[in-house]
């Protein structure tokens, strides 16, 4: 059975962020922005089945997968890409 992540999470810091966003090829407006923000995470966790919202005063964001499968992840309206993403290494025990 994997971890329980269910609960509102605050950001407390954010070390190299925007040097992570820059590796990501993100522009430099969304690095600025994203840099000063400190979005807090609403995990909603049934089973293997994860809905995260990221939650700021600049713009929400949800993200909704299974562990473990590869899913695609769309950022339209946080930087307009999408990518196929897979959880199982940081989400399961």
């Amino acid at each position: 059975m994997p971890a329980n992540f269910n609960g509102y999470w605050k950001m407390l810091s954010n070390d190299n962020f925007e040097e992570y966003l820059k590796a990501l090829d993100v522009n430099i407006a969304v690095r600025k922005i994203a840099n000063l923000l400190k979005p807090d995470k609403e995990i909603i966790q049934n089973g293997d089945h994860m809905i995260i919202k990221t939650l700021s005063t600049f713009r929400n964001y949800i993200m909704e997968f299974d562990v473990g499968k590869e899913f695609e992840e769309d950022l339209a309206g946080v930087d307009d890409r999408k990518c196929m993403s897979e959880t199982g290494c940081y989400l399961s025990h």
